[in-house]
């Protein structure tokens, strides 16, 4: 099972990379820079939790390890791992509809409500990162 030891990182393609579900402690990184904006990360193994610039971007309970997560203009697209089963909330667009995209199959769609936030459980696979596309539908 895959963690971020560092807690934050930027990738060389300029996604982010956070979290660390194996830790019994809660850790914390603030004002993490990455291409002009500042992070905030906290994680432990009961939650995980991304803020951009002070606003809600990213949560799950309990914890996970988010890799290479990149915002779009359509969304966001990530690889999660955890140690079980979590719900994981993502912040978008408010009042817009979404199409949740699991390891390449349509899963569902959710339309977002006042504050823009989308909520999704995720199903952990033992020793295997699942990919998760959330992509706005026209």
């Amino acid at each position: 099972m895959a963690v971020v030891e560092e807690i934050i990182r930027g990738e060389e393609d300029g996604s982010l990379s956070f979290g660390n579900f194996k830790l019994d402690e809660k850790k914390k990184v603030s004002d993490f820079e990455h291409l002009g904006d500042t992070y905030k990360v906290k994680t432990y193994k009961d939650i995980t939790k991304l803020e951009k610039n002070e606003a809600f971007v990213y949560e799950s309970v309990p914890g996970t390890a988010v890799f290479n997560f990149r915002e779009t203009e359509e969304g966001v697209i990530f690889d999660v791992d955890a140690i079980e089963d979590a719900q994981i909330t993502i912040g978008l667009e408010e009042n817009v509809r979404y199409a949740v995209i699991i390891d390449g199959e349509y899963a569902e769609s959710i339309t977002t409500g006042i504050g823009g936030k989308l909520s999704l459980n995720f199903a952990s696979v033992e020793d295997e990162m699942t990919n998760i596309e959330i992509k706005k539908l026209n």
